[in-house]
């Protein structure tokens, strides 16, 4: 039987994937077609696609980084130019960050990131997935303010006000102390309101999310103090597989991967384990959902391509 040649495999494209949970899952989804990695670092890129080369895989790198809307929109315009087969995508990048910063357009980095970048990837790439496709966001429980393991941990849930006031950095009162904590937690309640939105609004697609549980050491970590790493990577992976809600990187990416490949259904929220489990009563609020969305468009129109 003659080989598939790279032109004939699917191909499923993921975000973020040179380290932590998007590099295992980008490994695992090139057990199944040509994986196109998208990340803002070209060497780094490199590395993972001749990994998976040297393990017989096909891979194309496309630089696209997440806090620029025009660079989304070029990435987007690069992978359709590449005439593949899409079959999927893994909106997987994500970063936290202790200090605020800004990205090109004066908005907080993390919200652009976790939110903006995924989103409009994602419209971008809408019209060129064929019927079927299944497309992926990794979230995260922490925006769910009655979520035990996050309130122990110390969040408080997204705080959103509006997509603007997201952009500026401004959160709800009264939330997390935690160094970023609002940032993160909100950038990631938008992240799944918009996935729901895109679940109904597309139903001719397969649009789910996934929390991959806390798996320390992975790249959000990259911000803390030396200590804090060295703790995350040593002390605490290592124990990761033992403990409810946290999980590896390996683990998640096999979640994750087989819900782009083989779960049925849409608009589903999955755990670490692959079980579907809801987000926050906000998040689960369609009117809230299509605020979000509408108020992000709004907001990314704003940028020329």
């Amino acid at each position: 039987m003659a080989k598939t040649s790279p032109e004939e495999r699917k191909a499923y494209i993921i975000t973020g994937p040179t380290s932590g949970i998007g590099y295992r899952t980008a490994l695992e989804l090139a057990k199944h077609g040509t994986v196109i990695l998208a990340g803002r670092d070209q060497g780094k890129l490199d590395l993972v696609g001749e990994t998976i080369e040297r393990a017989g895989g096909h891979a194309v790198p496309v630089v696209c980084d997440l806090s620029d809307p025009a660079s989304v929109r070029r990435a987007a315009a690069e992978i359709a130019a590449l005439g593949l087969p899409l079959a999927g995508l893994v909106n997987n990048a994500g970063t936290g960050q202790m200090r605020a910063t800004k990205n090109a357009q004066g908005w907080d980095t993390v919200f652009a990131v976790n939110h903006l970048g995924p989103f409009a990837l994602t419209e971008a790439l809408l019209p060129r997935l064929p019927d079927g496709a299944h497309v992926v966001f990794v979230c995260s429980g922490v925006e769910d303010p009655e979520r035990r393991p996050a309130v122990i941990a110390g969040f408080r849930g997204g705080r959103y006000i509006s997509a603007e006031a997201s952009a500026r950095g401004e959160w709800k009162p009264g939330g997390s102390a935690i160094p970023g904590g609002d940032a993160y937690a909100t950038s990631k309640q938008c992240e799944l309101a918009a996935a729901l939105a895109f679940a109904r609004e597309t139903p001719r697609l397969r649009v789910n999310a996934v929390e991959p549980g806390f798996s320390p050491g992975t790249g959000l970590s990259r911000d803390a103090n030396a200590f804090l790493r060295f703790l995350a990577k040593y002390v605490l992976a290592p124990l990761a597989p033992f403990i409810r809600y946290w999980s590896t990187p390996a683990r998640a990416g096999k979640v994750i991967t087989n819900v782009l490949l083989n779960e049925p259904g849409t608009g589903v929220y999955y755990d670490e384990r692959g079980k579907p489990m809801l987000g926050s009563a906000l998040v689960r609020d369609p009117e809230f959902q299509d605020r979000v969305v509408a108020e992000t468009r709004a907001l990314l129109s704003t940028v020329r391509a």
